[in-house]
């Protein structure tokens, strides 16, 4: 129930994103964000494409070996644009995704509750930098060592707790006891194309699960 839980809770933000100006056209400028950032991170490494093949592997003069160079070649290629939108979603998220992140949590909070809940107030520049050392262990660490979908799930849903000042072993325990819930939340993630539309407005679905989670 959990898993079909957290799928619910991320289209429930989407269709909220849609209706809502607001988060529309925050959700919009997030997903340009990472396009372009991906965009260009993949032309960048497709550009040394061949200076890196020709370093791992020079084409063979023999014909029946050229056919496995080629195939590394694509493989390679694969590889680099896979790798490109990796670093690309955690340069967005990490320099520019957790300020719209925020201001898309706090409009959904406000509109479903009337209210923003802080634990208390902070010079928005000191908390801008607080989300921002908050997002490398949720980002990059989690990343870099699992790569799991209930780690991207978790990185919405734990937007709002971390602007809240809730510590982060606190957050992670509650992390523990809704894996199931996160990677459902997670796995519309692996739709190609639209993951990245689902993860543009993953933020409102998220703090919808956490006012509820906070009722009961």
């Amino acid at each position: 129930m959990n898993l079909i839980k957290g799928i619910k809770y991320n289209l429930r933000g989407l269709g909220m994103g849609f209706k809502t100006p607001q988060l529309l056209l925050l959700g919009l400028i997030r997903f340009l964000i990472v396009i372009l950032i991906t965009i260009f991170a993949a032309g960048l490494i497709l550009v040394y494409h061949q200076e890196i093949l020709s370093f791992m592997w020079t084409k063979p003069e023999n014909p029946w070996v050229t056919w496995l160079w080629y195939l590394l070649s694509w493989l390679l290629s694969a590889v680099l644009v896979g790798l490109s939108a990796v670093i690309s979603f955690l340069v967005s998220q990490i320099l520019f995704s957790v300020l719209i992140m925020d201001l898309m949590s706090r409009i959904t909070e406000k509109k479903v509750t009337g209210t923003i809940r802080e634990t208390r107030k902070m010079p928005w520049w000191q908390q801008f930098l607080f989300l921002i050392k908050q997002e490398i262990p949720r980002a990059i660490v989690p990343v870099l060592l699992s790569m799991l979908l209930l780690i991207i799930g978790w990185l919405n849903t734990d937007l709002t707790p971390a602007r809240q000042l809730v510590p982060f072993s606190e957050r992670f325990r509650s992390l523990r006891g809704s894996l199931l819930f996160h990677l459902g939340f997670g796995l519309l993630f692996l739709i190609p194309v639209l993951n990245i539309l689902f993860l543009s407005f993953a933020p409102v679905g998220a703090t919808l699960y956490q006012i509820d989670k906070n009722k009961n």
